[in-house]
């Protein structure tokens, strides 16, 4: 196959959806040469703030002289994205050669009248494959669904566990509590590693503290009371967390100053585990790191930010960045949700903040809420809502609509950002012609 070839393979196989477990993985990597065991990996868990911590210590450790591999789920604006090593997305050839090898290994699954394995579970494996190829000395993991039953946790050569905070999501599979939700992402933690995790509420860390009992950890958690001197505009801020002291990053909100501080944590336990990783490389590491669609700003004037708020827990975030930054600015938000996602508690936390409001559609019609059943839930809290017949005719009009000093927020599911962003560029290479 082609790379072209691979990519319409795996959406067929998409077709059949996500099934949980690990059998099929399991089989699968044995058919390959189980090439994950000659990995050494970072494995990343939680709800909201994976991809900020993968990307700060990507950039720490690469900068420490480490060849890094990052893998992460969903893709946003490049599908190759979810596979690199040090920054660079896994070329188009590589991706076919790896994924011929797989689809070769699942017909082997077939012709033994065993269960195929899943689209997720395909693309992992690729990444293991090409990381091991490219012989990296480190694995930032990302889960793809909870933990103890997620493709990823296959892993046993686990060097840390990283938990990211716990909040509600995906309550179909995880269960509808937070001591259960939990108990799904602590199943990535193995026997005698270290583990770090975001200050989490007291049930998240009971689950936490129990399971690192059980399996012989030692657990460490980020002390918010540690975070101090705070200093932070749109395009930079800079903190201190315990003898770290003048931390700049690029990424905005109060959260993303949490989630540095989780990497700083997990930077302390690499070294504890013989890493060698220079202050030089956590400074410069920290203030180049970036995270694309992470209240990203897309264009100023007016100010047009994107961002993946789908949960509560991201939606809070969110709201506490509009407070901070946009104070007084009249807000126009559009929205798109996933059917399978709590849209109505992300709309009561978000939408009294807005002064006007678009309900689109996301492109993945399987999953997508429809604008219509938006638009009625959004009417609850803010009566200033219209349906938009694409996410292109949403920007369209709110760049119409807003003037320079106002802000236009995209948010929801991940899935509108890459669209909205080819839009926003369109729009304004079009007004710049005019």
């Amino acid at each position: 196959m082609n790379y072209q070839q691979s990519r319409k393979y795996l959406q067929l196989v998409s077709a059949g959806g996500s099934v949980y477990g690990l059998e099929r993985m399991q089989h699968l990597l044995h058919l390959l040469g189980d090439p994950q065991d000659a990995l050494h990996f970072i494995h990343i868990a939680g709800t909201n703030g994976k991809g900020s911590v993968q990307a700060f210590l990507f950039s720490i450790l690469s900068k420490s002289g480490y060849r890094v591999g990052c893998y992460h789920s969903p893709a946003v604006f490049r599908y190759r994205d979810i596979i690199q090593i040090n920054g660079a997305p896994i070329p188009k050839d590589v991706f076919a050669k790896y994924m011929t090898q797989i689809a070769n290994a699942s017909q082997q699954c077939k012709n033994h009248k065993q269960q195929l394995p899943t689209a997720f579970e395909m693309e992992t494996a690729l990444a293991f494959l090409y990381f091991q190829a490219e012989h990296c000395d480190i694995v930032l993991l990302e889960t793809g669904l909870g933990g103890t039953m997620d493709a990823t946790n296959i892993v046993t050569t686990t060097a840390l566990e990283i938990i990211t905070p716990i909040s509600m999501d995906h309550m179909a599979f995880l269960g509808n509590t937070l001591t259960d939700i939990a108990t799904q992402k602590a199943g990535i933690i193995k026997p005698n590693t270290i583990v770090v995790s975001a200050q989490q509420p007291e049930e998240v860390q009971m689950v936490l503290q129990k399971k690192c009992t059980e399996q012989h950890c030692s657990l460490h958690f980020v002390n918010e009371d540690n975070i101090t001197d705070i200093e932070a505009d749109m395009v930079k801020q800079s903190f201190s967390y315990k003898s770290w002291k003048r931390i700049t990053i690029t990424l905005a909100g109060r959260y993303q100053i949490s989630n540095a501080s989780l990497a700083l944590e997990a930077i302390e336990a690499l070294r504890k585990l013989h890493f060698i990783i220079p202050n030089k490389a956590i400074y410069s590491g920290m203030a180049e790191a970036t995270w694309h669609g992470r209240f990203t700003i897309c264009q100023t004037n007016p100010l047009l930010i994107l961002d993946g708020a789908h949960n509560p827990g991201a939606a809070t975030a969110l709201r506490h960045a509009l407070q901070q930054y946009c104070k007084g600015k009249k807000l126009y938000f559009i929205m798109g949700m996933f059917r399978d996602k709590d849209y109505e508690t992300v709309i009561k936390i978000t939408a009294p903040l807005a002064h006007h409001i678009f309900a689109t559609e996301p492109p993945n019609q399987s999953r997508a809420l429809p604008a219509k059943v938006l638009f009625e839930a959004i009417a609850k809290h803010n009566s200033s809502v219209e349906t938009a017949k694409s996410i292109q005719d949403a920007v369209k009009k709110c760049l119409q609509l807003a003037k320079p000093e106002d802000s236009i927020v995209v948010f929801g599911s991940l899935s509108i950002l890459k669209d909205a962003e080819a839009a926003v560029h369109q729009f304004t290479a079009y007004r710049k012609e005019v």
